[in-house]
Order: C-alpha cells, then sequence, then structure tokens
C-alpha cells in the first residue's frame, strides 16, 4: 500500500523557518518526479515546489530564494526547508508524487500526481 505522510509543519513567526518531511512507503518512487504543494484557507491548492527523479528543482514564484526542495532516495523521504517565511505562507501543505511518468520532469499541475499525502499545517504568524 503506498503511503504518503507529512510532518514537521507548525507555528512560527514571520521570518522564521521549518523544515516539511514526506516519508513514502509501499514502494520506490527514486524513478518518480515529486512534489509540494499547499492551500490556504478559502483558496484553491497551489504548486509550491517538485524535484524530478535526477533532483532537478522547481519553483513557484511565490516561493523562489526562500524555499528548497530536496529528497533522500536511501530514506524515501522528500523534503522542503522553508526560510524567511511568510504570512501569506500559511497553508496546509502536502507531498504528492506522479508515478504515471518515469524518469520524467515534474509537473506543476496537481492533476498530474497520483499520490498524496494527507498534509501538514503551517501557520506563519505577523
Amino acid at each position: 500500500q503506498v503511503q504518503l505522510v507529512e510532518s514537521g509543519g507548525g507555528l512560527v513567526q514571520a521570518g522564521g523557518s521549518l523544515r516539511l518531511s514526506c516519508a513514502t512507503s509501499g514502494r520506490t518512487f527514486s524513478s518518480y518526479a515529486m512534489g509540494w504543494f499547499r492551500q490556504a484557507p478559502g483558496k484553491e491548492r497551489a504548486f509550491v515546489a517538485a524535484i524530478s527523479w535526477s533532483s532537478s528543482a522547481y519553483y513557484a514564484d511565490s516561493v523562489k530564494g526562500r524555499f528548497t526542495i530536496s529528497r533522500d532516495s536511501a530514506k524515501n523521504t522528500l523534503y522542503l526547508q522553508m526560510n524567511s517565511l511568510k504570512p501569506e505562507d500559511t497553508a496546509v501543505y502536502y507531498c504528492a508524487t506522479d508515478t504515471t511518468r518515469r524518469f520524467a520532469n515534474p509537473r506543476r499541475s496537481e492533476y498530474e500526481y497520483n499520490y498524496w499525502g494527507q498534509g501538514t499545517q503551517v501557520t506563519v504568524s505577523s
């Protein structure tokens, strides 16, 4: 059974940092793209960052220079290091993977991802 489990969310002051983790199990994900999305209250889920099987990284303009996505294939874990957090980063953060295409570059649309975690809340206070 495929599982993605996020952790590391919490409450932080503006300017602070958090590191999210996404532990995967049930299969090997090293050949597939993985991504982070977020959903703020009253808004649609939005792309944050994605990483290819070869660790090429892609970011939304709103987080570029502040967030870093990485993966540890040996640990089957995806990470999102978030620095210089802003109140507008407040959201539920989800990790996801696209297992329909091996060795492919990741896409920014949530509809391209077929497995999702349950989400972790990140709240940034001003």
